[in-house]
């Protein structure tokens, strides 16, 4: 079944100085399992100073037993979660990404993507350079290593100042923690305070889970040193203006994490809050498409006084792979994770809340379960603005033409879900719920790409890609109308 969402790439995890840090960073992973679930890996410090790397695919929990653990028993370690936005779903490519090199060994998690990983592979491999995954983060490891500067930092900072994107980055040498964000802050990293260990994280959700205190965000160009002696901070990158992802309040971090410094629950809540005032409905209840659209309806039925009410349940053990049934079984794949309760939506006007609508096949199928559950009228609300632009930034979208609101207007949405109305919250209204900041990437609700991407980077994606995934870019997008025929 193929996800009618956008994903983000990954999460990293940083443990520095614990004496159970592979297990802190396997619960530290486990907090942050919705930011990738293709694969997960921790690299650890073992007692003879050699870092060591565990990593397959699957769920972190499926990975890493007690047994593993158990042997894990060094100070120091990195982890990540994984959803690949470059490079295929493969082991290869699954991090932490370990090398061994004249520096020593260095062990890399990375969040984000770097939008001239192709130009910047290719001169590697004609100066000899040899490739072991397809993933874009391997190009930071090479560049590290062919640095002619002499201590680490200044290495690294010499090959991050050659690659343009996104990128939250935690390294583990050794000796020491690295932890480090572009310079316009794309993706998310936050520092935390376990007892006297010094903890990095995507979110500060994988703080909670381990009773550690969140101490700060990673700042937007930004590069800590953490080491037995401390904590430094450099900031060897020429400013640029930030340009932090504002889907990370929209859909991707958990409503429990802090992010960017705001409360991503409250945000939500305002985002619903604000789309009940720009597109209000006579109706008798809030229901929101779990899980993402649940902070959002909350917000919207304070502000409306529309009772809120669980009406969809999602199954949440639903597993990476099962058999689907034939084709005369529809609607199964949202079937699987979604079922209404027809016993609150039965002769009712019902507000669905969603946080995005992507291509608008699931919701679709959302619109047309919720009716022959029985509610008389059903009103599709959207806590964001239309999406119309892909993400080069560390997010796994679909191109363009994919994307229904790039060439729909909403009322030809509206049509397609077959819903009795659509609203989106306006941009303004997004803006309002972060507060009027202009620290945010809004790229993919207004074209406006503060980083630009090289054409020819777009042969990476396709490189990249699964091969059905390939063939469904290939197919020619079709219209509204052709999609209910089809239907």
């Amino acid at each position: 079944m193929r996800s009618d969402k956008f994903h983000d790439e990954c999460g990293v995890y940083g443990v520095f100085d614990h004496a159970e840090a592979a297990r802190v960073a396997f619960l530290g992973l486990y907090a942050l399992q919705h930011r990738g679930q293709e694969s997960a890996g921790i690299a650890h410090l073992n007692g003879g100073g050699r870092i060591k790397v565990l990593k397959g695919m699957g769920h972190v929990s499926d990975i890493f037993r007690e047994a593993d653990l158990s042997t894990m028993r060094g100070y120091n370690a990195v982890g990540h979660v994984r959803y690949s936005t470059a490079g295929e779903s493969h082991l290869l490519n699954a991090q932490p990404i370990l090398i061994d090199s004249h520096r020593g060994q260095i062990a890399l998690v990375h969040n984000g993507n770097l939008v001239n990983a192709l130009q910047l592979r290719s001169q590697l491999e004609k100066e000899g350079a040899i490739f072991q995954s397809t993933s874009d983060s391997e190009v930071i490891l090479h560049l590290i290593a062919r640095s002619r500067a002499e201590s680490f930092e200044d290495a690294l900072t010499e090959a991050l100042m050659q690659v343009k994107g996104a990128f939250s980055l935690v390294f583990l040498t050794p000796e020491k923690m690295y932890a480090v964000r572009d310079p316009r802050g794309f993706r998310p990293l936050s520092l935390g305070r376990l007892g006297e260990s010094t903890l990095a994280a995507s979110e500060t959700c994988a703080f909670d889970i381990v009773d550690a205190e969140w101490i700060r965000d990673v700042a937007p160009g930004e590069l800590v040193v953490i080491s037995r002696d401390g904590i430094r901070s450099l900031t060897p990158f020429p400013p640029e203006k930030p340009a932090q992802c504002i889907f990370e309040h929209v859909y991707f971090s958990r409503p429990d994490s802090t992010v960017y410094g705001r409360s991503v629950n409250l945000t939500r809540n305002l985002l619903g809050r604000g789309l009940a005032r720009e597109h209000p409905a006579d109706a008798d209840l809030v229901v929101p498409v779990p899980d993402s659209g649940v902070c959002a309806a909350i917000g919207f039925s304070q502000e409306s006084g529309i009772p809120f009410e669980f009406a969809l349940i999602r199954n949440h053990y639903v597993g990476r792979t099962f058999i689907e049934p034939k084709q005369s079984i529809r609607n199964f794949g949202v079937r699987v994770k979604l079922n209404p309760v027809r016993g609150l939506l039965e002769g009712k006007r019902v507000i669905v809340i969603d946080d995005s609508i992507v291509r608008g096949t699931t919701s679709r199928k959302i619109v047309k379960m919720v009716r022959m559950a029985g509610a008389k009228e059903v009103h599709f609300r959207v806590s964001c603005p239309p999406t119309i632009g892909s993400c080069y930034y560390g997010i796994d979208t679909p191109y363009p033409k994919d994307l229904i609101a790039s060439s729909h207007t909403v009322e030809e949405i509206r049509r397609f879900l077959d819903a009795d109305s659509l609203g989106y919250l306006s941009l303004e209204g997004l803006m309002r719920a972060v507060g009027h900041d202009d620290r945010y990437c809004t790229a993919c609700y207004t074209l406006k790409y503060p980083v630009e991407f090289p054409q020819e980077q777009l042969a990476q994606l396709k490189l990249f890609q699964k091969e059905d995934e390939i063939e469904d870019i290939r197919q020619r997008p079709l219209a509204v109308g052709e999609l209910v025929r089809r239907d």
